[in-house]
């Protein structure tokens, strides 16, 4: 396209902007909508994900202590423990310990233990995994080998719970491309009912441009600028809105943090995200306007003016 058409372009695109501006704010109402969904998605994952890592780097084993234990025989088990050459470290927490972190833990409801023996709870090794051994097969091995000494009880360890979390992650990323595919879709039906739109009200004027031999090219360039600024609009409002939605849930951070302890904050969208997010309104918008011009226009005759 020539530089002196660029002008043109731009003037019949501000033109279309003011005559339906409502119809191009529903468009990029809609595609903000779209790409708000998708994000929200990639927004969970993203959480769940760093949730997973952080309760990966984090596993342990709980062995818990037969009673009556005197404290040599503690120290003879804390030794052969540490040297099992997937233990990282080991904690001892005794019946007191037990008893604190519990009573911590209930806060204002604390008072639900009065009453009860302090040494209810069982004492208790904390076992950290070194980062080289933490998958199902090893950690398996080595809670078998725990339950088999005398003076533990029994052994708990949460791989089950990173397993379904797991899960979840890989169903969320799933249904972020299957729920975004049908959003994306309607999305570009509603773009093509706005071309569609567009070209009925400027039908007189496609129609002399196509008289005086104008190529569909420039025909067609204000309308995929349209979906091209639709789409970055929309995408604009859906990544404010996804920062909204993220800050609300920082402020609320007090009353979910048991979840996420002690992992941290939550995570906002990485910037290849947001790039994602930004560059998928473009390719939405601009394709969805392009797709639909090219069947309208080819079958758009100056002489019959029907679509």
């Amino acid at each position: 396209m020539k530089i002196s058409l660029v002008g043109l372009v731009f003037r019949q695109v501000g033109t279309s902007f003011r005559h339906l501006f409502w119809t191009h704010v529903l468009t990029a109402a809609t595609m903000a909508l779209t790409l708000f969904s998708f994000g929200a998605f990639m927004l969970l994952q993203t959480n769940l994900e760093y949730l997973l890592k952080g309760w990966g780097d984090q596993l342990q084993i709980t062995a818990y202590l037969n009673n009556g234990l005197a404290e040599p025989q503690v120290d003879a088990l804390m030794q052969r423990i540490g040297a099992m050459p997937e233990v990282a470290r080991a904690r001892h927490i005794s019946h007191a310990e037990a008893w604190r972190d519990f009573q911590t833990a209930l806060g204002a409801q604390s008072g639900l233990l009065d009453g009860l023996p302090r040494d209810v709870l069982p004492a208790s090794i904390e076992i950290t995994i070194k980062p080289e051994n933490r998958n199902e097969k090893i950690i398996g091995q080595l809670a078998a080998r725990l339950k088999d000494d005398n003076d533990i009880a029994s052994v708990e360890y949460p791989q089950e719970w990173v397993e379904r979390l797991e899960l979840v992650v890989l169903g969320v990323g799933w249904a972020k491309w299957i729920l975004g595919g049908v959003l994306f879709l309607a999305t570009l039906f509603i773009v093509r009912s706005t071309v569609k739109l567009a070209l009925f009200a400027r039908k007189e004027e496609v129609e002399i441009m196509q008289l005086v031999g104008a190529s569909e090219e420039l025909i067609q360039a204000p309308f995929v600028l349209e979906g091209m600024i639709q789409g970055l609009i929309g995408a604009g409002v859906s990544l404010a809105a996804l920062w909204g939605v993220y800050s609300l849930l920082q402020d609320h951070m007090p009353t979910i943090g048991f979840f996420l302890a002690p992992f941290g904050q939550l995570q906002f969208l990485a910037p290849h995200h947001i790039a994602l997010l930004v560059a998928t309104g473009w390719l939405l918008g601009s394709a969805g306007s392009l797709f639909s011009l090219r069947r309208f226009i080819r079958t758009w005759h100056p002489s019959s003016a029907k679509f």
